[in-house]
């Protein structure tokens, strides 16, 4: 199919870009990479009378360590370069790694890691993988700039805190402790297929008595948001990450996780794929320490 017409916008500042968002006389839709945006198109899912893209504008393309320490990254930076960047591979591994698991090369090398996080799958990577490492979106609008957390950024299945007239410009990684664990695992029919099912864990040390200090479980496709699961969490703190802490973590994820029944699997099949994804990702987590 091909989308209906459409008037295609390119501005250079990020002014302009929130003025075209903020018209009421035409629905606006944002692009960057285009790697969920013109699939919708296509299928006439999505029916936006102008497109803005977003990559010319300068601010919106930077990656970089700010004084805080924190991991700061534009709108327009496709997912391709925050995989290879340095700084998020020696700081951030989990994001490397849930990028990694994004589709194919083709689509990493266009999508946006902002454009997924304001997309929001369900069965997308990067919304738990922002959920697990504390991520703040910074949202600009015709009332200003404002900062979200993540447990507040993701409201519904393709749904976030981003109004129609404001655009995410920035997602912000704090700083994590040196020597943390780390893991991002999924459960898929095919290689670049999306997730059935995910979980990204991290792990931390206490080296005076080497069992786990803190913890954080979370889990993608398994609700119509990221599912934090404190339960797993409490299993593992305080524990040597051996076997028997881990099946109790995977009892806490078979009981807390509350997944629907759809065409591509039933819940009780996403329950035990969480389950099984869990041991081995505190497995790979803890070694990783």
């Amino acid at each position: 199919m091909k989308p209906t017409s459409f008037d295609y916008i390119a501005p250079s500042t990020l002014g302009e870009a929130v003025a075209l968002l903020a018209d009421e006389e035409r629905e606006a839709k944002v692009v960057a990479g285009g790697q969920s945006l013109i699939p919708m198109l296509n299928m006439r899912l999505a029916r936006p009378e102008v497109l803005v893209d977003i990559t010319r504008i300068p601010e919106l393309g930077g990656i970089h360590v700010d004084e805080t320490g924190s991991l700061r990254i534009g709108a327009a930076v496709r997912q391709a370069r925050a995989a290879a960047d340095i700084a998020v591979r020696d700081g951030w591994p989990l994001l490397a790694a849930a990028v990694e698991h994004i589709g194919h090369p083709q689509i990493r090398n266009r999508g946006t890691v902002c454009g997924s996080l304001a997309h929001h799958d369900p069965a997308a990577e990067l919304p738990a993988a922002a959920l697990a490492l504390d991520a703040r979106f910074v949202i600009t609008g015709p009332r200003g700039t404002r900062t979200v957390d993540a447990g507040d950024f993701f409201v519904a299945t393709f749904s976030t805190a981003v109004e129609t007239d404001e655009l995410l410009t920035e997602v912000v990684f704090p700083p994590r402790p040196a020597g943390h664990g780390w893991a991002f695992d999924e459960l898929t029919r095919r290689h670049g297929d999306f997730a059935t099912v995910g979980v990204a864990v991290l792990l931390e040390r206490d080296t005076g008595s080497d069992t786990v200090r803190d913890a954080r479980v979370v889990f993608s496709g398994a609700a119509p948001v990221p599912v934090r699961l404190p339960s797993a969490e409490a299993a593992l703190v305080g524990s040597d990450a051996g076997e028997q802490a881990r099946a109790a973590a995977a009892g806490a994820a078979l009981a807390g996780l509350s997944p629907s029944d759809d065409i591509h699997a039933t819940a009780e099949y996403r329950r035990e794929g969480a389950a099984h994804l869990l041991v081995r990702a505190c497995t790979t987590a803890w070694e990783r320490c």
